[in-house]
């Protein structure tokens, strides 16, 4: 269970990572800049944190909050002219949802075959 968690862990920096530096290479507005920015370090950091305490599984459903928002960005935000901006916001926000789920004690017992709930020490 610990490997499958700590690659859920990696992507989630990395997928965090591309979004808070995509305003690099992209055409932005302020609105974007900050919210791919301000977003992608935060799923960034949910990662880094329940890779250092896995059992503070917290971690993942905050990636999950920060995974929704950035999917909702674009047109809270009005920056959904902007194609790769919203483009990368709402890829990226699916995947942070995708990796907080899959990563949840009770998904990850059942994708281990053990079915029923995580047991917590």
């Amino acid at each position: 269970m610990r490997s499958w968690s700590r690659m859920q862990d990696v992507v989630a920096i990395v997928i965090g990572a591309f979004a808070a530096l995509s305003p690099l290479w992209l055409d932005t507005n302020n609105a974007a800049m900050w919210s791919l920015i301000v977003l992608g370090v935060l799923v960034a950091l949910s990662g880094l944190v329940h890779m250092s305490r896995p059992e503070m599984t917290v971690a993942e459903y905050a990636m999950a909050v920060f995974g929704v928002l950035l999917f909702l960005s674009p047109w809270v935000m009005n920056f959904d002219a902007f194609t790769g901006a919203s483009w990368t916001a709402w890829v990226v926000g699916v995947l942070a949802v995708v990796v907080a789920v899959t990563g949840l004690p009770m998904m990850s017992s059942r994708m281990h075959g053990h079915g029923g709930l995580a047991t917590h020490h």
